[in-house]
């Protein structure tokens, strides 16, 4: 507090935030919040500050999917909020709780459109992308803004909440004790939701006359961290699963029961689908097209109600927190005993190792220039050296051979694109994971993908985070110009040297172009643990266009 007994609306939403248990802000300093951040700073929260409000805003977010706890993000007013905005929205969407906090001008001046420095009506512009939108215009409602903004980012379906604070109200004096008085902490802000008896139930009856059920795990399920629960369920009833690409760790890749190897038969062959977590969206074909079966059955475990029956009718619809729902599962087998068949299985165990026979002539074939694979093979036999390493990926064909080829071990330790297919997720979400969780990030990036939030390579480097960047260059979006015609619009430079931008701030750069070279280099930056940057050179070639999402890139009609 200030001097005397007043306090300012700077003082006070550094002690709402950390009375609610938030320790760590990411953002970009300047008007009118600089001395939000240097006095957070001060008052020993941790301040990481970025050269771009969206990388910032990319690690509250993911700093909250690991913690469960909103990550804040600072920005200032009007296009550093807009910015900050693309994350946000982000958040919302994957269901990550999240709290953007930005400074705004003057409200008499916004309110009747007199032009006032980077007027903007920024409240207004967020509600269509977060789960709530919030204004503070008095010192003494700061305690209450930030507990809503809180309990709304966490509570029911976690998402992005924007909390706009006026620059006259961070300004504003007031008496210290009234100050005091007017902070609230929150109390249970995400309470347990639990399903109905009879919807577990209705589940476990489903489940019992199923002859070819499948669980497929979403990120919603790794975020409640209901591990135990849903390893139990999974080992007790034999019901093969399928993880979705945040999901993978819950059970180790390489459980017998895992059929992410045999990903299109199990889905076309399921005649009952247990959702957990996860959305019928697009990442899984709406449940309908080829892909599905027109008389598969579902049971849904969610959170929100309206999320059942989005794109298929829902059989068996669990409404609850994933971690409720599933310890009420695992406690109904008591009373239902449920089995996979063995037909099942065994269909399921032969196609699997069709595919990992023809995945396994791939990682062993050793093209020059390298591919996706070849790449990609020797940074998998690394990290099976090297457990607990955080995989942040984003790219097209970059992300698509990573999700397949690099197996995870544990939990929330796989971090991608997510619901949206975002790109420039990378720098940030190495930063919030690297910091909220103190571990070893490994960032592996297709070069366009890099593109987006490269110079958060500075940023790194100057918190010495122990990040890895893999930058697989191939010279372009989806691949690289061949010829000497002007440049098309997806080619890049040609032999682009990224190794020497992070030597520009002291971090540890590497140009390798076979796959012995790309092993030497990984394991001496992981082993380091400080800054680093692979260029890791890919046949121009190599890559589709749009990875393995081509259908949604139409082409023209016309020859």
């Amino acid at each position: 507090m200030m001097s005397g007994a007043m306090t300012d609306g700077f003082h006070l939403v550094i002690e709402a935030l950390r009375l609610n248990g938030i320790e760590t802000i990411y953002g970009v300093a300047g008007i009118p919040i600089t001395d939000l951040a240097r006095l957070a700073q001060q008052e020993g929260l941790h301040y990481f500050g970025f050269r771009h409000e969206q990388s910032a805003g990319h690690a509250a977010a993911i700093a909250g999917y690991l913690t469960q706890k909103p990550g804040v993000c600072l920005t200032v007013s009007g296009p550093g909020f807009l910015n900050g905005l693309v994350a946000l929205a982000n958040a919302t969407t994957n269901c990550f709780p999240m709290i953007l906090l930005s400074g705004s001008s003057d409200r008499a001046i916004v309110d009747l459109e007199q032009g006032d420095y980077e007027e903007l009506d920024q409240m207004t512009a967020a509600k269509p992308f977060a789960k709530a939108s919030f204004r503070v215009n008095r010192p003494e409602d700061i305690g209450i803004g930030v507990a809503r903004a809180v309990r709304a980012a966490v509570s029911g379906r976690p998402g992005g909440v924007y909390l706009d604070l006026t620059a006259a109200a961070l300004s504003a004096v007031l008496d210290a004790d009234a100050g005091q008085k007017s902070l609230v902490k929150v109390v249970d802000p995400a309470p347990a939701q639990m399903p109905s008896a009879l919807a577990v139930q209705r589940a476990i009856q489903l489940l019992s006359v199923a002859q070819r059920p499948l669980i497929i795990l979403g990120k919603g399920a790794a975020y409640a961290q209901a591990d135990s629960a849903i390893r139990s369920f999974i080992e007790r009833t034999h019901i093969p699963f399928l993880p979705m690409s945040m999901a993978k760790g819950l059970l180790p890749d390489a459980h017998p029961l895992s059929v992410a190897a045999a990903r299109s038969y199990a889905i076309g062959h399921a005649d009952v689908v247990m959702l957990v977590g996860a959305r019928l969206n697009w990442l899984l074909s709406h449940g309908k097209g080829p892909l599905w079966s027109e008389d598969t059955q579902y049971i849904q475990l969610d959170i929100a109600a309206t999320e059942m029956d989005s794109n298929r009718p829902i059989q068996a619809p669990v409404v609850g927190d994933i971690h409720s729902s599933m310890e009420a599962l695992v406690a109904a087998l008591e009373d239902y005993p449920i089995g996979a068949r063995r037909e099942w299985l065994e269909a399921l165990h032969q196609q699997k190792q069709k595919n990992i026979a023809r995945m396994a002539a791939r990682l062993a074939a050793d093209p020059r220039p390298m591919n996706f694979s070849s790449a990609l093979g020797a940074v998998r036999a690394v990290l099976q050296e090297h457990s607990g390493v955080y995989v942040v990926n984003e790219g097209a064909n970059a992300l698509d051979f990573a999700r397949n080829i690099i197996d995870m071990q544990d939990p929330r330790m796989r971090l991608d694109s997510g619901t949206w297919g975002i790109m420039g997720i990378g720098m940030g979400y190495a930063v919030g994971a690297a910091t909220a969780r103190g571990g070893i990030v490994l960032a592996i990036e297709g070069d366009s993908a890099f593109g987006f939030s490269g110079m958060e390579l500075e940023t790194i480097c100057r918190y010495r985070l122990p990040v890895v960047v893999l930058v697989m260059n191939n010279g372009g979006i989806y691949r690289g110009d061949v010829g000497n015609g002007p440049p098309s619009p997806t080619g890049f430079v040609a032999g682009a040297r990224y190794d020497r931008l992070i030597e520009a701030f002291g971090g540890q750069g590497y140009h390798v172009e076979d796959p012995q070279a790309l092993m030497q280099a990984l394991q001496e930056a992981l082993a380091a643990r400080r800054p680093a940057l692979i260029n890791c050179v890919i046949d121009p070639l190599a890559g589709t266009e749009s990875g393995h999402i081509q259908n949604l890139n139409p082409k023209s009609g016309l020859a």
